[in-house]
């Protein structure tokens, strides 16, 4: 789902469609979105950097899933607010690049979640089964694994394309419409397509965190020894399981903004407004806390890059221009 769908909403209402917000609006709404996006972009920057810059990282199945999440966050970001801003400025888009810009988000929009079951399981290998870590989670294997999370996550809706392209005709493609996915992949059935894959994926993933923290519970319990360690794993899936309530909300959002609406009329753009960000944006702020925060080891790295950056501008205003 797009920047451009949420803040629109899924009504058919061409009423709804044309409803514009007033220039000074618009251009507050765009500079919050663009703000927020250099802010994530920043922080999700510093982060890839300081994972390629470290060879600890590389070997590590766990940074290499968090590193994959941070990306794939980075560029679901950068498809969706891109969209938001073109659907401000020329409106209508050409199908063909629409095409294109609404997978690239859906595909990153899956892998989210799917992406959360991946890193519980290997919380779950490291905590319940510590002596067969290093022969389940290798590096080969989490690779593998990533090709499988883009796998399961671009099938199902790739189809979308193939579908269109046979039942659309060729002009289609050169016309211009309103950047909505149901604008553009028209067909009833892949609606109700995307609903059941939809159910599918986070009715399984959510039982992956409920089972991986349940088990890592009781082996917090079993083995006083790994307290600590289990009790961290247990709270980084809990966090997980934050992250996955918030990418649920898209479910809801659409009958929340309803209500909201009964309550406050003549609020509707407003109230999409926020639900994209609340449903689209803070989400990608939980994981650079997830690791880049919470956790020790790249914490400490963290700091070494931060600190090595400023030494580095500090080193370069110091020095005489000829040496520059």
């Amino acid at each position: 789902m797009s920047s451009s769908e949420a803040l629109r909403g899924n009504t058919t209402s061409s009423l709804q469609l044309v409803l514009r917000d007033s220039f000074t609006t618009a251009v507050v709404k765009n500079l919050i979105v663009v703000l927020v996006w250099l802010i994530l972009t920043y922080i999700n920057s510093t982060l890839v950097a300081t994972f390629f810059r470290h060879q600890v990282f590389y070997d590590d199945p766990r940074y290499i899933l968090f590193i994959h999440m941070v990306i794939n966050d980075g560029v679901q970001l950068t498809v969706t607010i891109t969209l938001f801003i073109l659907s401000y400025i020329f409106y209508k888009l050409n199908v063909s690049f629409c095409c294109f810009f609404i997978l690239v988000a859906v595909f990153t929009t899956r892998n989210t979640p799917v992406n959360l079951a991946s890193m519980a399981m290997e919380r779950y290998v490291a905590i319940c089964v510590p002596l067969r870590y290093a022969q389940i989670c290798t590096v080969r294997r989490t690779y593998v694994v990533i090709g499988l999370i883009w796998f399961i996550c671009v099938a199902p809706d790739i189809t979308d394309l193939f579908v269109t392209l046979a039942t659309e005709p060729l002009s289609f493609f050169h016309e211009s419409v309103f950047c909505l996915r149901q604008n553009v992949f028209k067909d009833v059935i892949l609606a109700e397509k995307r609903k059941a894959f939809d159910i599918i994926y986070f009715s399984c993933v959510f039982l992956v965190l409920v089972f991986t923290y349940l088990r890592i519970l009781f082996a917090a319990r079993a083995l006083s020894t790994e307290r600590t360690s289990a009790k961290k794993a247990r709270n980084t899936i809990l966090l997980h399981g934050a992250q996955l309530a918030m990418c649920m909300l898209s479910y809801i959002s659409p009958s929340v903004e309803v209500v909201l609406h009964i309550i406050f009329p003549g609020r509707i753009l407003e109230i999409r407004f926020a639900n994209y960000l609340i449903v689209y944006i803070l989400p990608r702020f939980l994981s650079p806390i997830i690791y880049g925060v919470r956790d020790q080891k790249f914490r400490k790295h963290l700091r070494l890059y931060l600190l090595c950056c400023r030494c580095n501008r500090t080193s370069q205003k110091t020095l005489p221009t000829g040496q520059a």
